[in-house]
């Protein structure tokens, strides 16, 4: 018997950008062959909230009303289809900003009522993890994966779709957090994790020795908010010294924010093989916006390399927030039976939501 394509829209609208995309599954939601991405559009409001230092609620929450009906235009031109070729519409349901999800449910919801289709609501964080799918080089279950999102940090053991187990989580200020609150204090801007990356590339990674929370020991829970205190110190130091070349202490910083970079991609790294080593397993799924940070990825290589583990990231222009990864994690939840796309169009949202209980 044969199975008609199935597929995916999917619209992403958690925070600060905002992502349409069409995945398909070429045979079907029942089939064994590993979807593929059609066409994906994205629109970053990092111009936007610059002048804020930070993301505002309610500025995005607006901005993805204005951008998502264009988006999605684009997305169905770059795959030379019509609207009729959905088979399903996929949202992002939580976690996130409640303004910002309601704007994605509810288009998402409105354009499956007016096409008669099935929507399917998907874990924010589910689509970072299975993000890697659509790369060059897709994972295969099990595995070990590090999510590194935004405010999320996260060891997970991965089974397969809807199969996780919790190995470790940050107690305090994530990784994410940790870079960009340390850009902010170096006067780096918004966004600040790429910011300092860039500026820590000038920088001597072993100047300052910042504290490793955590490090020891067998836990795999991660903590950074101490190192954000010492990041603040070491500059309150640095500030208070002579500027003989009036530079603004200019290589003391580059050396600060390599040194502040070389922490967390220890401590990241440390508790991956770790992870590891107390699983068995000897495969790694990196996912999330700091996943593109090329320090971690190319220490986390090197460790792999040496433990004989397969390491795997999402292509780079997949790891910040997308469309692609919703459509992607609702088209596997459906594939392996995991979830039902129903014709139910009332819908709510979940800001906080853990992936452990989906």
């Amino acid at each position: 018997m044969s199975t008609a394509p199935l597929r995916v829209l999917g619209i992403e609208s958690s925070c600060d950008e905002t992502g349409v995309a069409l995945v398909e599954l070429p045979e079907g939601a029942a089939g064994a062959a590993a979807p593929r991405l059609l066409a994906h559009a994205l629109h970053s409001q990092i111009d936007m909230h610059q002048a804020y230092g930070g993301v505002v609620p309610e500025l995005a929450s607006r901005d993805h009303i204005r951008r998502v009906v264009p988006l999605l235009r684009e997305t169905l031109a770059g795959a030379g289809l019509g609207l009729e070729a959905v088979d399903v519409v996929a949202h992002t349901r939580g976690p996130g900003l409640a303004g910002a999800l309601l704007v994605g449910a509810g288009a998402a919801c409105a354009l499956a009522m007016a096409l008669d289709r099935p929507v399917l609501g998907v874990h924010h964080l589910e689509g970072h993890l299975l993000s890697p799918f659509l790369s060059a080089d897709p994972p295969e279950f099990p595995f070990v994966a590090l999510l590194v999102s935004g405010g999320h940090t996260q060891l997970m053991r991965v089974d397969g779709v809807g199969r996780y187990q919790l190995l470790g989580e940050t107690i305090d200020d994530a990784a994410g957090e940790a870079f960009d609150k340390s850009a902010k204090m170096l006067g780096l801007g918004y966004p600040g994790g790429p910011a300092l990356a860039r500026l820590a590339e000038q920088g001597n990674p072993q100047a300052y020795r910042l504290p490793r929370p955590l490090l020891r020991g067998d836990l795999l829970d991660f903590s950074f908010a101490g190192l954000k205190t010492a990041v603040w110190t070491q500059l309150a130091k640095i500030d208070a010294g002579e500027d003989m070349a009036g530079d603004g202490h200019a290589q003391e910083r580059a050396d600060l924010a390599a040194s502040t970079q070389a922490a967390i991609v220890e401590v990241l790294v440390a508790k991956s093989m770790l992870a590891l080593k107390q699983t068995g397993l000897k495969r790694l799924v990196v996912a999330g916006g700091v996943g593109a940070n090329r320090q971690l990825r190319a220490d986390l290589d090197a460790q792999c390399r040496r433990r004989g583990v397969r390491v795997h990231y999402p292509e780079l222009h997949l790891c910040t927030d997308n469309g692609a990864m919703i459509a992607l994690a609702a088209a596997m939840r459906l594939q392996s039976g995991q979830a039902e796309a129903r014709r139910q169009y009332d819908f709510d949202v979940r800001p906080r939501w853990d992936l452990a209980s989906v």
